[in-house]
């Protein structure tokens, strides 16, 4: 009996560390934008993947460490062949196109859809897709129609790296505007999208920035905006983020705005000297604050 005892907790100090590791619980997301489900019978439960569309993209939105599941299946509609194909189009936070081809893909033996109208599923096709700290958009579409194809996205957050960071300044001339958390003085810079942050920086290393949303005090409930990067005119990134009012930081020397709670991306800066901008998108808004942090070990490359 001792012996079985002793397993057993053996088993559960086993499983408790890989839980640790992987930093918690899997999630399913759902798009913020494009939601057209299809209930789909795998094993006698049901599942709702989501519809990708080949003009309007199905956007995610995330704050990592962590890796993103994207589990799709095509369809098998009347009249189709033994095999079908299709192609993923997606991008993470603004950059570049990237391009999934599943070919040869086969139909399911245990998915079929509530709505025998739409034809047969075809077998589980996946890829993963591992995102740094801070917040994330993601971006799906189907490179042609000819194919319906449809999505589960599934997210697994992972441990922060511990890493120490201390506070980088914008280029000349930023406006300085001091916040108070927990009575400690933050500085923070105000910018928008005519007079954006510029930062020049060595890399390679990784530049967190933290914004805040200006809150006026008859603003209510949450608050979603737009911060684009950019390097000599190229667009780098594009993050859309979103804030509710800060419960715990406060202006210095203005009590009629209220800053948002942070919301956190990190630029991952390659090798040489690099000049960025940090704008605002959003015509509605007038500005942010921003907050810039670089990592203490790569101090030595701005000396």
């Amino acid at each position: 009996m001792k012996k079985i005892l002793f397993t057993l907790l053996i088993v559960i100090l086993f499983f408790s560390d890989i839980m640790a590791q992987s930093g918690g619980k899997s999630r399913y997301l759902k798009p913020t934008n494009f939601q057209k489900k299809i209930s789909t019978k795998i094993s006698g439960k049901i599942r709702n993947y989501y519809s990708l569309s080949d003009e309007k993209p199905s956007i995610i939105n995330i704050q990592g460490p962590g890796k993103l599941r994207v589990m799709s299946r095509g369809r098998f509609i009347p009249k189709e062949g033994d095999k079908i194909e299709y192609q993923i189009v997606y991008s993470v936070d603004g950059g570049e196109l990237k391009l999934l081809k599943k070919s040869s893909v086969i139909r399911s033996k245990k998915a079929t859809y509530l709505n025998g109208s739409l034809g047969v599923p075809g077998q589980l096709e996946d890829f993963e897709i591992v995102l740094g700290r801070g917040y994330h958009t993601l971006k799906f579409k189907i490179k042609d129609k000819k194919i319906p194809v449809a999505v589960r996205y599934v997210f697994t957050k992972t441990k922060e790296k511990k890493q120490e960071w201390l506070a980088f300044s914008p280029m000349l001339p930023s406006e300085p505007v001091d916040l108070i958390t927990r009575e400690e003085t933050v500085n923070y810079y105000r910018f928008s999208k005519e007079k954006p942050l510029k930062v020049e920086i060595n890399g390679p290393t990784e530049l967190r920035v933290l914004s805040r949303v200006e809150n006026h005090y008859q603003m209510r409930g949450r608050v979603h905006y737009r911060v684009q990067v950019k390097e000599k005119g190229i667009v780098i990134n594009t993050y859309q983020l979103s804030s509710r009012r800060s419960e715990i930081t406060v202006y210095e020397n203005n009590k009629e705005l209220i800053p948002g709670k942070a919301c956190e991306f990190v630029i991952n800066v390659p090798k040489g000297r690099h000049c960025y901008e940090i704008l605002l998108l959003d015509e509605d808004k007038s500005s942010l604050l921003g907050r810039l942090l670089l990592l203490k070990k790569d101090v030595k490359l701005e000396k």
